[in-house]
């Protein structure tokens, strides 16, 4: 690299640009640039020259063609070490341009504004921009490429401590960087085209799934382990999304590891199926506590009586921001991690005093639309959308001489819902307002019926049972209602149904059938 004389801005995120370019002229660098970056940097006298004086012809197609040019191109891909390529651009005219700093059109957040048009998306899919970032990246050996603000303050020091030069490391750190920005930039234009583009006859029509993924992923943090202590590990978030757990905020406590992310996340999904004030108390990925009340901190109580032990060290999800009240009904609980949606002051002030409680606050989660859920198997992902939309309780059917009564109904709407994120065999026993006792993850339904009563620390009888799957004999029925409980809602579909459902009719147990399974592996 010679010493940097020129350097080419056209940014559409202002974010340090006066401290840049008052940086690079200090240092006698002149400044080449365009549109709004031109305008801004006049604006603040800064001195600047305009590309359409450098190139002798005006920017022409409403801005879409500004930067297109020999005069532009030639003198950021010279290579500097070619004394044929110095020649061609003294012989043309051309002079070298040392340094690019470009940032792309906002194409992902004008994607995701609400009511954006087809054509103004497209007005944001950026030509130039790339264009001169992989000119001045593939030259990296003679020029520097800056596409990240964060990086000016760094640029700037290596200038002035090498005499207008930078080392060739850096340039090639910002280089890699580059080429990583227009990479995503290009997957994120190519998703939308492929979603937003009719359907083609070869497809089928039974998948909305994509036929290519364009997966980019960003290091967030290095976790302190794995699952294991021996297993290293990291959070990644999808480029130029929110971030991890919808761009979460953690408040208080020490890092989270890989297992309270996992937990955390399983906790939120099944708190957002809540209308009223829920607490969801979780446990190895798995709920081991769900209760809802007239606030958090009897909602929080019906959830702690379902199993008080296995509560210790778990993980907390409520739907509501966290109050004094609820602060003061936890404060004898051991627990990991409390994910919420904002926190009082006072009660932030008091969980504070709970040194080893993360606290971590994020919007509730609702599906996205469109949204795929990945599961990395040997050699590539499994996908498939998330399980966590609303249901509608109206469509399902009653299989049994008993309809359930309201009570009943309410109870089972409820246990339906916890369920959901309940490892499979699922069976979950509820009230109206709380859990019972849960069946998860054996590997026979029966065995999570019984589970689901043996563990119950609060009145199987006149309880409801939810099960994630058909019953394939009627000796898991049997389990439940020889417990006492008085209802059940599963999915319905098994070639033995009839006699599920003659069992159900010999106790006078109400059976409803939802025509949905939700499994959860």
């Amino acid at each position: 690299m010679l010493p940097a004389r020129r350097a080419l801005i056209s940014v559409y995120h202002k974010t340090g640009l006066e401290e840049l370019a008052r940086g690079l002229a200090g240092l006698g660098i002149e400044i080449l640039s365009t549109g709004g970056t031109l305008a801004f940097l006049k604006e603040h006298g800064i001195p600047v020259t305009a590309v359409a004086d450098v190139t002798g012809f005006p920017e022409i197609l409403d801005g879409r063609v500004k930067t297109l040019h020999p005069r532009i191109h030639g003198g950021i891909l010279a290579d500097r070490s070619s004394p044929e390529h110095l020649g061609q651009l003294e012989e043309h005219g051309i002079e070298r341009i040392d340094l690019v700093a470009v940032n792309l059109y906002p194409f992902r957040e004008t994607v995701a504004t609400p009511g954006a048009t087809p054509a103004e998306i497209v007005e944001k899919i950026d030509i130039g921009g790339p264009a001169m970032v992989r000119a001045a990246a593939k030259n990296f050996g003679s020029v520097a490429v800056v596409v990240d603000p964060a990086d000016y303050p760094r640029v700037l020091a290596a200038l002035a401590q090498g005499g207008g030069v930078i080392p060739e490391a850096l340039r090639r750190e910002l280089a890699a960087k580059a080429f990583r920005h227009t990479h995503e930039y290009d997957g994120a234009v190519s998703s939308w085209l492929a979603g937003a583009a009719p359907a083609r006859a070869a497809d089928s029509a039974a998948t909305s799934l994509p036929a290519r993924l364009s997966l980019e992923l960003v290091r967030e943090a290095e976790l302190r382990y794995g699952e294991n202590p021996h297993q290293p590990s990291a959070v990644y978030r999808t480029a130029g999304g929110a971030g991890v757990l919808s761009g979460m905020r953690q408040l208080g406590g020490k890092e989270l590891s890989w297992n309270n992310l996992l937990d955390a996340d399983a906790a939120r999904k099944g708190v957002a199926l809540h209308a009223e004030p829920a607490v969801v108390i979780v446990k190895h990925n798995n709920p081991c506590g769900v209760g809802r009340g007239g606030d958090l901190a009897d909602a929080y109580r019906r959830a702690l009586a379902t199993d008080p032990v296995s509560a210790y060290g778990s993980i907390l999800a409520v739907n509501r921001p966290v109050d004094l009240a609820f602060a003061e009904a936890m404060a004898d609980l051991f627990v990991e991690v409390l994910v919420a949606p904002a926190f009082a002051e006072d009660a932030l002030a008091r969980l504070a005093a709970k040194k080893a409680l993360r606290l971590v606050e994020c919007t509730a989660y609702a599906p996205a639309p469109g949204e795929i859920e990945l599961r990395a198997i040997d050699g590539g992902f499994l996908g498939q959308p998330p399980d966590g939309y609303a249901e509608d309780p109206a469509t399902w059917t009653c299989a049994t001489k008993r309809a359930p009564s309201p009570e009943e109904r309410r109870a089972l709407e409820f246990a339906w819902k916890v369920m959901r994120y309940v490892k499979s065999n699922a069976i979950v026993v509820a009230n109206g307002d709380q859990t019972v006792g849960i069946g998860a993850g054996q590997m026979s339904r029966v065995d999570s019926c019984r589970l689901a009563v043996e563990k119950a620390q609060l009145p199987v009888a006149g309880a409801v049972a939810a099960s994630d799957a058909f019953f394939p004999f009627r000796d898991g029925l049997d389990v439940l209602t020889a417990a006492g409980v008085t209802a059940v809602v599963q999915p319905g579909g098994s070639k033995r149904d009839d006699l599920v459902i003659a069992a159900a009719d010999e106790r006078e147990v109400a059976m409803l059938f939802t025509g949905t399974r939700h499994f959860r592996h």
